[in-house]
């Protein structure tokens, strides 16, 4: 995908009334499948890029790449991406309860925002990995760790537990469970399409909140939304910007209130970061939002 938010900005700024009911429709949840490259699979059923906002993963039901990858939705501003030659099965798919468990391969999940409510956890070779922080986590089931690129994680084996941070990473069958340093600055092709779908995916949360300016049809605070033009779901937040762990800005409507259509997505070089609004607006509760 190459459009860019100055190719669709005049676009969306022109937005009708009678056309902006067409963005809300159904909300995204955990287990979404939000982008597919290649070849996917749910079962036996391959998933397409026609699929994409419409297949779900179940409770227990498991997605595969062969060469391809995938980007599957979890709690509102989490983003889970796995790498060719994966699988990995949706344990529970809740809101407030959110397990995976990577079975072969390699996934990254970016977590641009959190709640005190969320659990989400990762499960490979049996270990139990939870998410505390914002940040970005790779998982390795071939090579069994899991590496800490920003945040913080608390891993568990039975009675062993170890909380990890930014650059350190646990080695999952190399008995008692320990941190170690890892290199942050080595980024394999897994990560480099990760950062590539979070710009766009930061692109997309710009053009929605900018059309929830201009009318707040379908706007219900923080969530994921549906972007018709991206053909994706992206992540709104309630209130002013986040930013995600590879330097994107993700938009609440509230973010342009005052401030036209001025500003940029990206906080390091090159585009112009939009003012912040100066107080709290506040948001809705749970996964709303609007899809096809």
């Amino acid at each position: 995908m190459s459009l860019s938010w100055r190719g669709i900005a005049g676009l969306l700024a022109a937005v009708s009334l009678a056309a902006i009911p067409a963005w809300a429709n159904v909300p995204g949840r955990p287990g979404t499948i939000n982008y597919v490259e290649g070849k996917a699979s749910i079962g036996s059923q391959a998933v397409t890029s026609k699929d994409v906002g419409r297949a779900e993963l179940d409770q227990n039901q498991s997605i595969k790449t062969s060469l391809g990858k995938a980007e599957v939705l979890l709690t509102p501003g989490v983003f889970l991406r796995l790498g060719d030659h994966s699988e990995l099965r949706m344990i529970s798919p809740g809101l407030s309860d959110t397990q995976v468990e990577l079975i072969h391969g390699e996934a990254q999940i970016e977590v641009t925002d959190i709640s005190k409510e969320n659990h989400i956890r990762v499960i490979n070779h049996g270990v139990s990995t939870t998410l505390v922080k914002k940040g970005l986590y790779s998982f390795n089931a071939e090579t069994p760790t899991v590496s800490v690129y920003e945040g913080k994680a608390e891993v568990q084996s039975g009675d062993s537990r170890v909380s990890i941070g930014k650059g350190k990473q646990v080695f999952l069958t190399a008995g008692p469970l320990r941190a170690v340093s890892f290199d942050r600055e080595h980024k394999d092709e897994l990560y480099q399409w990760s950062s590539l779908r979070d710009r766009y995916l930061a692109e997309a949360s710009m053009g929605s909140a900018r059309v929830y300016v201009v009318n707040p049809y379908g706007w219900y605070g923080s969530g994921w939304y549906w972007n018709p033009y991206f053909s994706a779901y992206s992540f709104i937040p309630g209130a002013g910007y986040l930013y995600s762990p590879f330097g994107y800005g993700f938009y609440s409507p509230f973010a342009f209130y005052g401030y036209g259509y001025g500003g940029g997505f990206y906080r390091g070089g090159g585009f112009r970061r939009v003012a912040p609004v100066g107080r709290s607006f506040g948001g809705g509760a749970g996964v709303r939002g609007s899809r096809r």
